[in-house]
């Protein structure tokens, strides 16, 4: 194919200098059947749930009009999601006085702090407080949800710290209590359980001072109760004070896969108060991005990404014994100019270059996203060896072309690549920090049962991955340098796009980004995490807060 491009050109988000050899004829052979234009519609309307095959104008009209529908529904999925019920479950027992204080002094600022950070989201706090089976009527406290937090804090100075006759505690009663006596009615379930000790039994723990070693003397399982919890698409949060829970967790995680885990470990308490409200916060957060994300594909329940997770092998492959692989890398040449950026027909075979790539890659993914899997990858070639991760998508559509989504992917990557360029250049005069985005690329290659298979590759980050705000609208860690960020590219592409969606680590004057979405007022572009025009209005400008560093970068109040 005479328009794919080689490593030569110095307009790339790389600076690997190895030569190209000869890209394999399959690949030129996809390429020249590929038009761009033509699978993505089709994919669109695809991915709205109906299949149209007629010429480009037309296919055109019927895949925005499909679009516009979907983004709308998205939207409204979304606005429910802002809805939170969020339900303290806590043991009661005496060692436990001071977190029932500190869940009483947290709740309003829990409360200021979302409406500071995500103004769209709307909070009813409910409570339910276990002790154990000697403590008889007193083994519950419940206060249904409400909205009045002045209610709450009331209600909590008649919560008081009882002991019992033994060291485990009535768990499973108390979730079970709080998963079916309170009145979930929001879309968006949040529990956030706070012990010290753990449930009856031998299963869950080895300490002889245990009235009921052979478990629940009503006959609660951690099955039972988890499946009930499930079934009403609560989501687990748990605040660890003790490693006399861990058996506890472990058995938990074996049910409903991985949920956060809060280090609320008592001390000072001031420094204990503060722990709970970033746990509850970070609760409430992680909540709503999940189901808004999540709520937007009915054929998904709340607890999928959780149960993907434990097919996962989170471990460093033995590179050793894994085969060597040969495939081809793609990438789109950066833009010149913002009427290139806004020109989809610039992403195009043209202005595509390739090379030739050797890796490895591990048998099992080590983590998934609600699209892609993630699997850690070798690129043997480089001296030493450079760490890498592969992305593949979860579902790409039996009548789609895979390389066409792919190349998507590496679009929006591009752009968002393009725009940081022109943020850094103002923040390194105006001592901001800056904002660079992974360079990646499309793989293409053969997979050892000879099937073609498709990757995003990218450089690994070893460093505490963050997830900073989510395509959604909400802000899930404040960072005032990435809000600003989002707003530039608002004022710098004159409001055609925004790019949000921003993850991955935070350093010293830097941060190092992946995965962006992006939201456009052409909704043909940039895929399925692009809500449009209503995405740009109703998910960013609704929500932003002009900071300090959006007065720095002289950008006008939205």
């Amino acid at each position: 194919m005479s328009n794919l491009k080689k490593n030569s050109s110095e307009n790339t988000q790389s600076s690997n200098t190895s030569s190209a050899s000869s890209i394999s004829s399959s690949l030129i052979r996809d390429l020249g059947k590929l038009n761009l234009t033509e699978e993505r519609l089709k994919r669109y309307a695809d991915e709205a749930d109906t299949l149209v095959s007629t010429r480009e104008n037309e296919l055109r009209t019927k895949a925005k009009s499909l679009r516009e529908k979907a983004i709308s529904k998205t939207l409204s999925n979304i606005k429910r999601s802002m809805e939170v019920d969020l339900c303290f479950v806590l043991d009661c027992s005496g060692s436990m006085g001071p977190h029932i204080a500190a869940a009483k002094d947290c709740i309003l600022q829990v409360s200021n702090y979302v409406k500071h950070t995500n103004p769209s989201i709307k909070l009813r706090v409910g409570f339910c407080g276990y002790r154990d089976h000697y403590n008889g009527l007193n083994r519950l406290q419940i206060f249904d949800f409400n909205d009045q937090y002045d209610q709450f804090t009331q209600y909590m100075q008649n919560v008081l710290p009882i002991s019992n006759d033994d060291l485990p505690e009535d768990v499973l009663g108390g979730l079970n209590a709080a998963i079916t006596q309170l009145n979930w009615q929001n879309s968006t379930r949040v529990l956030l359980h706070i012990g010290d000790y753990p449930p009856h039994g031998r299963r869950f723990t080895s300490l002889e001072d245990d009235k009921y070693p052979d478990g629940d003397p009503n006959g609660l399982t951690a099955e039972s109760v988890l499946e009930k919890m499930q079934s009403k698409n609560i989501l687990y949060f748990f605040g660890k004070i003790t490693d006399y829970t861990d058996t506890m967790l472990e058995i938990f995680r074996s049910i409903i896969g991985e949920f956060p885990v809060f280090d609320l470990v008592g001390g000072d308490p001031i420094v204990l108060v503060d722990k709970l409200i970033k746990a509850t916060s970070s609760s409430i957060t992680i909540a709503v991005s999940l189901t808004s994300m999540i709520g937007s594909n009915s054929r998904d329940s709340i607890y999928t990404l959780q149960q993907r997770k434990l097919d996962m092998d989170p471990n460093e492959p033995n590179w050793d014994i894994l085969p060597l692989q040969k495939g081809t890398l793609l990438w789109y040449c950066i833009p010149e100019t913002l009427d290139n950026l806004k020109n989809s027909k610039y992403f195009n075979k043209s202005n595509l270059f390739s090379k030739s790539f050797s890796f490895k890659i591990a048998s099992r993914p080590f983590s998934a996203g609600v699209e892609k899997y993630a699997y850690f990858a070798r690129d043997v070639k480089s001296k030493p060896a450079k760490e890498m991760v592969m992305k593949e998508y979860l579902k790409v559509g039996e009548r789609n072309n895979p390389l066409e989504k792919y190349l998507e992917a590496v679009e929006v990557s591009t752009v968002a690549h393009f725009l940081s360029m022109k943020f850094n250049l103002i923040a390194e005069r105006k001592n901001i920090s800056k904002v660079n985005f992974l360079n990646v690329k499309l793989l293409r290659c053969s997979s050892i049962d000879v099937r073609t298979r498709y990757y995003a590759i990218e450089p690994r980050l070893n460093a505490e991955y963050k997830r900073f705000n989510v395509n959604t609208g909400v802000i899930t860690k404040l960072r005032d340098t990435l809000e600003a960020f989002a707003h530039f590219t608002y004022e710098y592409t004159e409001g055609y796009l925004v790019v949000c969606d921003l993850q991955g680590i935070e350093l010293i004057d830097e941060f190092l980004l992946t995965d962006p979405a992006i939201h456009c007022i052409d909704p043909l572009r940039f895929g399925g995490t692009n809500f449009g025009e209503k995405g740009i209005s109703e998910l960013f400008l609704a929500n932003h807060r002009c900071n300090d560093i959006c007065k720095k970068l002289k950008l006008c109040n939205v």
